[in-house]
């Protein structure tokens, strides 16, 4: 902690004063223009990440690949992206949010430079892997950024819309790659993929440290002033006064969220004005002592957090591990199973990713409408259901395949999105990226293991139909964890929900 913390009350009504001042940001060309910024970083890490299901069958005709040795090369990035996200929360909860997404978006950018001269399958492994602690460090922790600076209200639309930058670098990765592996070869794809690692720099010069992650730290001169200068741009850019600052009430076991208009005196004599954000959800109960100093791994398993972190887990495995059992695949069903060409194969591949991203549109749309649990519940069950009938159907032909996954892929690529808005709400914000990067890493053991799973039924000779009957179990089973575990948190401040 630095020297210019202050100690006691004054350090927490500053880092209370901090959140209220966010809570009277209105949406300004600031935000969009901070979200454009991360969201692009983003997209290419996207793009990346789904470049291997498109490059693989290549890759198994020039290297003569098996299958085992197929579903290594798919895996190994994953294997990376797991450690990635398991140490980039940590890191990020000390040294800041933005020092991790640049480092992580340059060590990407120079891996796939790297991949794109890769002579045979050793190096590239061994690039894919490093490629992967980027990819799965930025993902968590440029969520959790993006959460710290946005108001409670509408908090899960603004963010999703961040977010569909992720499956839209997915979709654009597949469409491009459809077009340039026939056409170029694989390598040209990686070649393209390492130009945006210069945006290191533009993050670093136009993204401010998260003002929240600056005053839990101790270091209150530099939050503040982060603050005035957000505040001052915002006001910028909407050439208008600020409205007045809200005090975040605290809440009791027994009392509920309202919208009282009182007048108070906030820190350094500014005029506060209480107000609390409209929420349906039940009220959170203030912190036991237990919970309020609670840090690091042992604090996701203190108290109330110990059920979030599971729920969180098996929603993150769950929803990945379909999702990545599936699109890793498909490619290679469609070439193998049902003897599609290259091209035709990754076109019906390709629809089925754009599919997604409409789900993910959807769920953006409506999630501060029906609620976090609802979009989990409903979306992992449809999945569940659409997957299960297909495998009963028998998986007969590809046009049958393709349009039962693509329903299912807007099902689990809606719920998928809604984790990375979700997970940053459910812890404070001393160990925020720690749990979303616990949540990441869950999302890669289920990266692993879909593939793993899907390559052992079908290289094992099982049917394909079998496939999508287990993928539809993993499904339903995040859904039933979703429905009678899951805690509401929309529309509320994240100092309320996770004290």
């Amino acid at each position: 902690m630095s020297l210019d913390a202050s100690p006691g009350r004054d350090a927490d009504a500053i880092r209370a004063g901090i959140a209220a001042r966010f809570e009277r940001l209105p949406l300004s060309r600031w935000h969009v223009t901070v979200r454009i910024v991360i969201g692009v970083v983003t997209f290419f890490e996207a793009f990346d990440q789904l470049l291997i299901a498109y490059a693989m069958p290549e890759l198994r005709q020039e290297w003569h690949l098996t299958d085992g040795d197929a579903t290594a090369v798919l895996t190994i990035g994953s294997l990376g992206m797991l450690i990635g996200a398991l140490f980039s929360g940590r890191m990020a909860d000390r040294i800041g949010r933005v020092k991790i997404i640049a480092i992580c978006i340059g060590v990407s950018g120079l891996s796939s430079l790297a991949l794109a001269m890769s002579p045979s399958p050793s190096p590239f492994m061994a690039l894919r892997f490093v490629q992967g602690l980027a990819i799965g460090g930025e993902v968590p922790v440029a969520a959790t950024f993006i959460s710290e600076i946005t108001r409670s209200f509408k908090r899960g639309r603004f963010v999703l819309l961040y977010e569909l930058v992720f499956p839209a670098g997915l979709t654009i990765g597949a469409v491009a790659a459809a077009w340039i592996v026939p056409a170029l070869g694989w390598r040209w794809m990686y070649a393209v993929a390492a130009v945006p690692g210069l945006l290191c720099i533009l993050v670093q010069r136009t993204v401010p440290e998260s003002p929240r992650w600056l005053a839990d730290r101790g270091r209150m001169q530099e939050a503040e002033a982060t603050m005035d200068l957000i505040e001052a741009k915002v006001a910028a850019a909407t050439g208008a006064p600020l409205p007045p600052v809200p005090t975040l009430a605290t809440v009791s076991p027994n009392s509920t969220n309202s919208t009282n208009a009182t007048s108070t005196t906030g820190t350094g004599g500014t005029a506060v004005a209480t107000t609390g954000a409209t929420a349906t959800s039940r009220p959170t109960s203030p912190a036991t002592p237990a919970e309020a100093a609670a840090t690091g791994v042992k604090g996701l398993f203190t108290g109330r957090y110990r059920r979030r972190t599971l729920v969180i887990g098996a929603l993150w495995f769950t929803g990945y591990f379909v999702n990545y059992g599936i699109t890793s695949w498909l490619p290679t069903i469609y070439g193998k199973q049902y003897g599609l060409s290259l091209s035709d194969a990754l076109m019906y591949s390709t629809v089925t990713s754009v599919a997604g991203f409409f789900g993910c549109l959807l769920v953006a749309l409506t999630v501060d409408l029906i609620g976090r649990r609802k979009v989990f519940a409903f979306f992992l069950g449809g999945a569940a259901a659409l997957l299960i009938v297909l495998g009963v159907l028998g998986a007969r032909t590809p046009v049958q395949v393709l349009v039962w996954t693509s329903l299912a892929a807007v099902c689990f690529f809606g719920s998928n999105i809604c984790l990375y808005l979700y997970t940053p709400e459910l812890y404070p914000t001393r160990m925020r990226a720690l749990g979303c990067s616990v949540g990441g890493a869950l999302n890669r053991l289920g990266v692993i293991l879909g593939p793993v799973l899907v390559g052992a039924i079908y290289a094992g000779g099982g049917q394909v139909s079998a496939v999508f009957v287990t993928l539809g179990g993993v499904a339903l089973v995040g859904a039933l964890a979703a429905t009678f575990f899951a805690e509401e948190t929309t529309n509320r401040p994240l100092e309320e929900v996770s004290p």
